[in-house]
């Protein structure tokens, strides 16, 4: 039989691994420009005689980038003759901004700046950054964010390291466990 300490401790390494291994994703699949989702992944956890409690945290575009967002298509070719599909199986939809992707374009401004996003036109003159935001938010609304999963891989492969007495004594199921301890964003 498990006693309390004992729980706390294999909560505490479930939580710390699964932070450490989505920091981890998060930077080798380079989406960590700002480090402000990085920096906001937190876990909370606490085992009680007969149940325990366990949250996660992040800003909530880190949902998005783990679950993905779905394009509104249609499918077509860049500029360079590239097949650009849309995603479709993203657990989010875009809402109704103002105009495509109208709060994705305001996130944009600072993180063009951060990648160094400045191009020209055929003269060698600076594309307005505006125009520019507003054609990356339109494109990013017509074929979406692919689900990257940097948080999902960590959490399940540490829920497979659980010891069979601690999923037992406390009924868990992978998928019951991330809903609960997840806080999931408000879509509008």
């Amino acid at each position: 039989m498990l006693k309390k300490s004992e729980t706390q401790k294999q909560l505490d390494k479930f939580k710390n691994y699964v932070i450490s291994e989505s920091r981890k994703n998060l930077t080798n699949l380079k989406k960590n420009s700002s480090k402000k989702l990085y920096s906001s992944l937190k876990s909370h956890a606490v085992a009680m005689p007969n149940s325990f409690m366990m949250d996660f945290f992040m800003v909530d575009y880190g949902h998005f980038q783990d679950k993905g967002v779905n394009g509104v298509g249609p499918a077509g070719k860049d500029r360079f003759g590239n097949l650009k599909t849309v995603v479709k199986d993203g657990r989010y939809n875009f809402g109704t901004g103002s105009g495509p992707a109208g709060g994705l374009r305001r996130g944009l401004d600072k993180w063009m700046v951060r990648r160094g996003i400045a191009p020209r036109d055929e003269k060698g003159k600076f594309v307005s950054r505006k125009t520019l935001k507003f054609l990356i938010a339109r494109s990013i609304f017509r074929h979406g964010i692919k689900p990257s999963l940097f948080f999902t891989k960590p959490f399940e492969k540490a829920f497979s390291k659980l010891p069979a007495e601690l999923i037992e004594k406390f009924g868990l199921d992978s998928i019951n466990l991330f809903n609960l301890t997840i806080q999931q964003p408000k879509v509008k």
